[in-house]
């Protein structure tokens, strides 16, 4: 098992995020469904902490015993952003704490931690944008680099009921800024490039996540409503587009890219019960949206525990903790392994 652990990417941890965001969205559901989707939350709630606190001890004992491969995945231009997926659970760790059980000093400390060290991986991931010889790596851009936005974005949720809404705004004002920004770069990238290789495909739908997360937030700061539904209608759209990429997605072996479908369904699926909670009941509208948020809660939940059952299914395998394939070329004939 030792051996295995070398190949333990920081991309891992985006189980964790999509474990949280599937136990936030049983929280979110229990405003429909009742105690028994609260049991779930719960329940789910454990399963992203444990699975951290596992992650977290395999990555030290990689640190002690294959640095260099630490070393090699943080000076890489793809896999160093997946670094940024470790505060981001850090915060949704204790945003799922002070949503199921309270807030508290302890979850306070965690929650700031997570913060500031989500704002330092931020500034590392760009770093390079801006000091690095070659400059910005265009193969290396993709929609991984919104993990570092989500982040940001996503403190407010926490924030608020922490008595830190300053804080979060401020921090959450990043995230947005930087919205556009890699939206922007990801389609110089295609026209220069081309699209991100098949293997990466999942994480297309990583796009959705920061307009869902921010239709959230406007919904929670008591924004106007319509704020809500514009979110919710950038992240439908990036979901549909994000579907164009299904047929390539599904020709590929299980992978732990796959789970970047996770949190960003879940953020959806969320924000559409979210608005649903918010329309007029009793009107055929509000009756249709709320059956399409159910089904998209299904749908989700399908989605995460195949994910569940194939990751189960691949460490049981050995298939999982292996040597990354061959490099690709980019756009100057530089090696860049995804």
């Amino acid at each position: 098992m030792k051996s295995s652990v070398q190949y333990l990417s920081p991309a891992w941890f985006g189980m964790v995020m999509g474990l949280s965001g599937f136990a936030l969205l049983w929280q979110r559901a229990s405003d429909t469904l009742g105690a028994p989707a609260l049991l779930i939350a719960r329940v789910l709630g454990c399963c992203a902490a444990m699975t951290f606190m596992l992650l977290a001890i395999a990555s030290l004992v990689r640190w002690y015993g294959y640095r260099d491969a630490i070393v090699g995945d943080s000076r890489h231009p793809m896999r160093r952003v997946f670094f940024a997926a470790i505060p981001v659970s850090v915060i949704l760790l204790s945003t799922v704490w002070v949503v199921l059980v309270g807030t508290g000093p302890i979850v306070t400390t965690i929650w700031m931690t997570g913060c500031v060290l989500q704002l330092f991986a931020t500034l590392w991931v760009i770093a390079p944008w801006f000091g690095s010889p070659t400059g910005l790596v265009w193969p290396a851009v993709t929609p991984a680099l919104f993990i570092p936005v989500v982040g940001n974005v996503i403190v407010v949720i926490a924030g608020a009921p922490l008595g830190l809404s300053e804080w979060s705004i401020a921090q959450c004002a990043i995230g947005i800024f930087f919205w556009p920004i890699i939206t922007a770069l990801m389609l110089v990238r295609i026209t220069l490039v081309g699209f991100w290789p098949d293997r990466l495909a999942a994480v297309t739908f990583i796009c959705v996540a920061p307009p869902a997360l921010l239709g959230l937030i406007a919904l929670q700061l008591g924004l106007p409503i319509l704020l809500g539904w514009a979110a919710f209608g950038v992240a439908c759209f990036m979901l549909t587009w994000s579907l164009v990429v299904l047929p390539r997605l599904l020709k590929q072996e299980f992978s732990m890219a796959f789970w970047a479908l996770s949190f960003p369904l879940a953020a959806f699926t969320t924000l559409s019960l979210r608005l649903a909670g918010n329309l007029v009941p009793g009107h055929l509208t509000t009756s249709l949206f709320l059956t399409f948020s159910l089904l998209l809660l299904v749908l989700t939940s399908v989605v995460i525990l195949i994910l569940i059952f194939a990751t189960l299914r691949g460490l049981f395998r050995g298939n999982l903790l292996v040597e990354e394939p061959a490099a690709l070329p980019n756009a100057v004939g530089t090696p860049v392994q995804p």
